[in-house]
């Protein structure tokens, strides 16, 4: 249930990232990082639509969480390129190349190996208020630095920084998500009582700000590519570090794991950088 929750997931956030960027690169430079990026955005109906697949992904992520690890379901979620690759294809009108055809290899290869070597324990559906504490510090310390890095005029740099930001925020929205999915198998009425689902609300919207203002400041091939990786690693080291999930792979099993690891984060990256993907930024809306 997990790992079809979080394809469906992927399928989802295809369709979400292609839709926002062609909507948010419309939007003046100078609006990045500010709320009025979001409100120029909403009167956006191609943007509302990605929305509307955003929130669709999410609830299947936030099933496959409930049932899974992050070091599952962040891999699995990587397969969002899969189907962005043909959806750049049929906006374009172009044909998938050689080097398409490679990256969607290696992805595909390296993620069903890792899956079957790596085989993720689902870990601890709760953390400690002091991990909790040591996690939000350390998060948002890296967000400051990178968005320090980011400063500057639109440029790929800038789009890669911000790209960066986003992804750990995301693997901090997917740590609040599995804590909330578990608060709820306990009712409504006590989730309400706990800071969790409040905190997820408010990393939520930094993270569709951070995620938005990267796709505004350049090209998918600047801020795709930056996502695509840090995403999926934030999540597997806040999976293994604050829920105590870890891999039962061993020895030589542990090597394979950590080399499919690898094939798919190349793979992954060389599918953001295609032209198919790329170009839909310059495909009329």
């Amino acid at each position: 249930m997990a790992a079809l929750a979080a394809v469906g997931a992927a399928v989802c956030y295809a369709v979400a990232v292609v839709l926002q960027q062609r909507a948010a690169v419309a939007v003046p430079a100078e609006r990045s990082l500010r709320l009025g990026l979001l409100s120029a955005l909403v009167r956006r109906p191609l943007w509302l639509a990605g929305v509307a697949a955003d929130f669709s992904g999410y609830g299947l992520e936030f099933l496959a969480l409930s049932r899974g690890s992050l070091i599952l379901v962040a891999p699995l979620l990587m397969s969002s390129l899969l189907f962005a690759l043909p959806l750049g294809a049929a906006l374009t009108g172009e044909r998938l190349r050689r080097s398409d055809w490679v990256g969607a290899a290696l992805l595909v290869a390296g993620l069903s190996a890792f899956l079957v070597e790596a085989s993720p324990r689902r870990g601890r559906a709760e953390t400690s208020g002091l991990a909790w504490a040591l996690l939000l510090g350390s998060a948002t310390a890296v967000i400051a630095l990178l968005l320090a890095a980011a400063r500057g005029p639109q440029a790929p740099r800038r789009a890669r920084f911000l790209a960066a930001a986003a992804g750990v925020n995301y693997a901090l929205t997917a740590a609040l998500t599995k804590a909330t999915s578990h608060l709820l198998g306990h009712g409504i009425a006590h989730t309400a009582t706990r800071w969790e689902p409040y905190g997820l609300a408010v990393v939520g919207v930094s993270g569709v700000l951070l995620s938005q203002s990267a796709l505004q400041a350049g090209a998918l091939a600047a801020s795709l590519p930056t996502l695509t990786a840090s995403d999926p690693l934030a999540s597997i080291a806040v999976g293994a570090l604050a829920f105590g999930e870890s891999l039962r792979a061993r020895g030589a099993g542990l090597v394979v794991a950590v080399g499919a690891l690898l094939a798919m984060l190349v793979g992954a990256v060389a599918l953001s950088r295609s032209p198919l993907i790329q170009r839909v930024r310059a495909a009329p809306p």
